[in-house]
């Protein structure tokens, strides 16, 4: 059996370009429903969340409203040993506290919010997931920022120096 090498930092995977394109307006911590050979790919580090996002879904059991992590690529822990029906794309079951998803839940059907996943990471042996309600930048504002970042990146080259 192949020893697992987590990652020292804990932080599995980032979304950097998500705090480039939107605002972040609130952040939430939840849990992910991983199988076991999706934790041990997470916990060495091979997942990527650059395109997910957060999905809402009725569930069919009890009704009421789950959140869903989608688009979220987690290959598979040995591959020649993977189920043959394995995708690593699959959507995921976010858990989070019922208020938590009631209050994320009435922020979205708001207009204009979305909610993204800004890292993954663990926290003991558990993967959490950290889920942000967040509003699109526009270009404008974007160009913004760039020219803010080189204006800083200018002076403490001068300072430097």
């Amino acid at each position: 059996m192949p020893k697992i090498h987590r990652l020292a930092s804990g932080v599995i995977a980032e979304n950097r370009r998500a705090r480039f394109d939107y605002e972040v307006l609130e952040a939430f911590e939840g849990g992910i429903q991983l199988t076991g050979q999706e934790v041990k790919s997470t916990q060495a580090g091979r997942a990527d969340i650059t395109a997910a996002f957060v999905t809402l879904r009725t569930s069919p059991r009890t009704g009421g409203t789950e959140l869903w992590l989608t688009n979220t690529a987690i290959p598979p822990w040995q591959p020649k040993n993977a189920p043959p029906d394995y995708d690593e794309r699959r959507p995921r079951k976010l858990l989070l506290h019922r208020g938590e998803i009631a209050a994320l839940i009435g922020k979205l059907q708001t207009g204009g919010l979305t909610a993204v996943p800004l890292r993954l990471y663990t926290k003991g042996r558990r993967v959490k997931a950290e889920i942000a309600l967040v509003r699109r930048r526009k270009k404008g504002d974007r160009r913004d920022i760039i020219k803010k970042r080189e204006a800083e990146r200018e002076m403490r080259r001068a300072l430097k120096m």
